[in-house]
């Protein structure tokens, strides 16, 4: 605030937050934090991964890509067409 209107504001959309990275003390963000554990029947097609991001956001989805976390490859990019 200053001379009592608002000087400065910023948004923080909900995805955004559930997205956010790692906080400075290494908190995970919730959507990582959902991921941990989920179990994937099939590595090449680890549809889970989308489900559980779905639910937190339902467009979201269309922007993951899941890679194996030893050699880098990339396991699966979902796409909506």
């Amino acid at each position: 605030m200053q001379n009592g209107k608002i000087k400065n504001y910023q948004i923080i959309a909900p995805t955004t937050w559930n997205v956010g990275p790692r906080s400075n003390d290494g908190t995970r963000g919730p959507i990582e934090e959902a991921l941990i554990g989920t179990p994937i029947a099939d590595p090449r097609d680890p549809v889970e991964v989308g489900h559980v991001c779905r639910s937190y956001d339902s467009c979201l989805v269309c922007t993951v890509h899941a890679h194996d976390a030893k050699t880098g490859e990339e396991l699966a990019r979902f796409r909506t067409a």
